[in-house]
């Protein structure tokens, strides 16, 4: 037994992305392989001191990503990811009642993969992140160049949920090109457990084109119903779930050159009500992050949101991040929040995260 690595990407379960790129130049024949990030992170921000939680303004929080992947022979595979995080921990838990610490299983999956000089299929059934959208490409804080998520993305009652769905996926490369289509139990609007009531199928698919290297455009949607009866927005009379079927479109880029990066999304999400005016909203935001020596990069996000309901959000975010060494990063940083409804309307966080990368693995020629 011998140690090496088995996946190029935490949380990917093969080595192959979408983008087309080759399989890892290492290749075994089977193995375990465990690798996870653990992030000790302290926040100070002025929501924290404002209705609902009217606390202290600092707070101390903690998060772990788990990725374990079992490669059964050349085609096969299993792995998952479980996330454990005390709230609030994420930016978007600041302004909401509750303390405490939850686990999430975000992926949970048996694979089967073909990889050739030509491209690549992989076919994944189990609990899955959505296949919409790119942000969670880069979920983890070790991979997340900022501290916050965009505001479109989150846990309960967003657009795009991290929580998994319960389906089965295709993912193709060929060339230049390469595709996603799934299908699950849920919307990524409002996932659902396997054992819950008012489960419908719902589709999500991605396209991408490789222009050059270092330059990848990509389009992404999904459709199908997503109330379910004990919705927090589910009012009494509104029309059965099964007949509202919510919609989203997204456009994606990502450009790399030398030592900079910059990458965003531009998202249109639609929601159907009888009862209440239709939910849509438009979401955005563009990054770039920029390497200063092999330990140094700062980085800058723009964010923004617009819908019916809550009015406009605009979120603007700066970190830098420092490597002491190769397995962990120190990063710090400040967002500035601004909201076009409301009593207040501007929110101030500064944030620094501490995050340990680990890896180990037994893997059998």
């Amino acid at each position: 037994m011998k140690a090496v690595s088995l996946l190029c990407l935490p949380g990917l379960l093969l080595c192959a992305i979408y983008s087309g790129r080759q399989a890892c130049a290492q290749e075994v024949n089977s193995g375990l392989d465990l690798r996870a990030t653990i992030t000790g992170q302290t926040v100070a921000s002025s929501e924290l001191t404002e209705e609902p939680r009217s606390g202290s303004p600092v707070i101390a929080g903690f998060r772990s990503m788990v990725y374990p992947a079992w490669k059964i022979n050349d085609n096969w595979s299993a792995g998952g990811t479980y996330e454990f995080a005390t709230r609030p921990y994420f930016y978007g838990d600041l302004s909401t009642p509750g303390d405490g610490a939850n686990g999430n299983l975000l992926q949970a999956s048996l694979n089967y993969s073909r990889i050739s000089d030509k491209g690549m299929v992989l076919v994944r059934v189990g609990e899955l992140t959505t296949a919409f959208g790119s942000f969670l490409l880069r979920y983890d804080d070790a991979d997340n160049a900022l501290i916050d998520m965009p505001t479109e993305y989150g846990y309960y009652y967003s657009p795009v949920s991290m929580l998994a769905v319960a389906g089965g996926q295709i993912d193709a490369a060929r060339g230049k090109w390469d595709m996603r289509a799934q299908f699950a139990n849920s919307s990524p609007a409002n996932p659902r457990s396997l054992f819950a009531h008012d489960q419908y199928g719902n589709w999500a698919a991605g396209l991408g084109y490789t222009i050059r290297q270092g330059l990848r455009a990509g389009v992404s949607a999904y459709r199908g119903p997503y109330l379910d009866r004990r919705y927090e927005y589910f009012s009494p009379g509104e029309a059965k779930p099964s007949s509202l079927p919510a919609r989203a479109l997204g456009l994606d880029a990502s450009w790399s050159r030398g030592h900079t990066t910059a990458q965003g999304e531009v998202q249109k999400f639609v929601m159907p009500y009888t009862v209440i005016p239709t939910f849509r909203e438009l979401a955005g935001y563009g990054e770039l992050k920029q390497v200063l020596n092999p330990r140094w990069y700062i980085a800058v996000r723009n964010g923004y949101t617009s819908n019916g309901a809550s009015g406009k959000e605009q979120n603007l975010e700066f970190a830098a991040g420092f490597r002491p060494n190769r397995f962990q990063l120190i990063k710090a940083g400040y967002e500035m929040g601004h909201y076009s409804t409301g009593t207040e309307r501007f929110d101030n966080t500064v944030a620094v995260q501490f995050v340990t990368s680990l890896h180990f693995s037994a893997a059998r020629d």
